[in-house]
């Protein structure tokens, strides 16, 4: 059940092939079409002149708007079969489309969080905006702009009178640019001004921050704040950093500005005495200097190993080392030496160790719940073989109706084979530690190898 090939373990499988439509059938695009073009598409005519091709981009470009209006209907229609499939298993009518953006994410190998923004475009194309949808399936604007002016028009398009289309995006100044979000706010505010400040008056509970690494080792820490707080926040800065400068202060303006931004938040002296918890994990020999072997920063994700000593022997930071034990044989995370006695806590670092982020596949999202696999009421074991690391999203998506999942052979540090409604089934593998190079690796893991053996 868990032997699957790489493309198997990247993609999901699925149910049976369901039959083609019959011949004759007018307008209607099904499975093995889509299939064949995706086929026929890998093989260009390469041996054309350069207006051919100037041709061909602008057919090809034209055909990926058109196939995203076509997803963002066949999307609709799987929320709302989802939703009345649910409203008669008797799901409570608060808890109606739970898991099935989860469902899109996979289908799309994004993340939940990307799987409900494409949620919500397709409901609000197929449902408010049917000009934008017209436009975007003829090919005269691409998925983004659309996206913007779905987003902009939100309040105006759910109130229930009837108001006046907003002009299609190809007919706006700039549509295909920066442009495209200025003017359908202007044109949502226009025709509902209410709804309009209704809309930005709620913003403010979405205010949040969040943290992802770029590249080079840094962190990108976002606030989304209301506008009055982030200018006064941005102004504070500014001026601690012109005041530095003018003093004879060495560092950048901006050096300046993003320490003084650690310091105020965490209270510490400077930027570089890091006084809360950092999850390294690092082979005892990248430690000592005799190899350098990438270590992991739980979290963030791969750093060097000279990066990681320089976190170790960081005089004003408290270190302490906790030891990890793996499997000789895969490299599997199998014990955690811990001082603490609390074993639930102790579990849950111990799934935050090895699964890193959570273990959906495509997901990536920091982990926020130790998960039982198997249900503990149905007899699931609180146990590392039974425990994986999950955002809360995916966490509460696994809770809809026609969800399951199942630990492999070798306990969940191995893999788990999640099972949607619709029975595709995606099998899941924490990521490879420090030196573990014969481990089975993630969908994602094998993608991007992928990608990196073709260049």
């Amino acid at each position: 059940m868990f032997d699957r090939s790489a493309e198997q373990a990247e993609a999901g499988t699925g149910p049976p092939r369901s039959a083609a439509p019959p011949a004759g059938t007018v307008g209607t695009v099904g499975t093995e079409t889509l299939r064949r073009w995706v086929h026929e598409l890998a093989g260009p005519d390469r041996r054309v002149d350069d207006a051919e091709r100037i041709e061909q981009i602008r057919l090809l470009e034209q055909l990926t708007s058109a196939a995203a209006a076509t997803q963002a209907v066949v999307t609709a229609d799987f929320v709302a079969s989802q939703r009345a499939e649910q409203a008669a298993a008797g799901v409570p009518p608060a808890r109606l489309g739970q898991g099935v953006a989860a469902q899109v994410a996979l289908a799309r190998r994004e993340s939940p969080h990307r799987g409900g923004q494409h949620v919500g475009l397709a409901q609000a194309l197929v449902r408010e905006l049917p000009g934008t949808l017209a436009e975007l399936r003829a090919g005269r604007t691409s998925e983004w702009p659309a996206t913007l002016v779905a987003r902009e028009t939100a309040a105006w398009a759910r109130t229930p009178a009837a108001r006046p289309m907003p002009r299609s995006p190809r007919s706006w100044p700039g549509s295909a640019t920066g442009r495209t979000e200025a003017v359908a706010r202007c044109i949502a505010y226009r025709l509902d001004s209410e709804a309009f400040m209704a809309r930005t008056r709620g913003a403010a509970k979405d205010r949040r921050v969040s943290l992802r690494p770029p590249p080079d080792t840094m962190s990108r820490l976002t606030s989304f704040l209301p506008v009055a707080q982030g200018v006064a926040a941005y102004a504070t800065l500014c001026r601690e950093a012109d005041r530095l400068v003018a003093e004879g202060d060495p560092r950048s303006r901006g050096q300046i500005m993003a320490d003084t931004l650690v310091e105020r938040v965490t209270g510490q002296a400077s930027a570089d005495a890091v006084a809360v918890e950092v999850q390294l994990v690092i082979r005892d020999s990248s430690l000592f200097d005799v190899d350098d072997e990438p270590a992991e920063l739980v979290g963030a994700g791969p750093i060097p190993a000279a990066v990681a000593r320089d976190l170790v022997r960081n005089a004003a930071a408290q270190v302490f080392l906790r030891r990890l034990f793996t499997r000789p044989r895969d490299g599997a995370l199998v014990a955690m030496e811990s001082r603490r006695r609390a074993f639930p806590l102790s579990l849950r670092r111990f799934l935050v160790v090895r699964d890193q982020v959570c273990r959906t596949s495509w997901c990536g999202a920091p982990v926020r719940h130790a998960d039982h696999v198997v249900p503990d009421v149905e007899g699931g074991a609180t146990s590392a073989d039974n425990g994986q690391g999950l955002c809360a999203a995916c966490n509460y998506a696994k809770q809809a109706p026609g969800w399951r999942a199942i630990p492999g052979p070798g306990g969940a540090g191995e893999v788990v084979e999640t099972s949607t409604p619709t029975h595709h089934r995606y099998p899941s593998r924490p990521p490879p530690l420090p030196g573990s190079h014969t481990r089975p690796t993630s969908p994602m893991e094998l993608h991007v190898g992928r990608l990196l053996e073709a260049a």
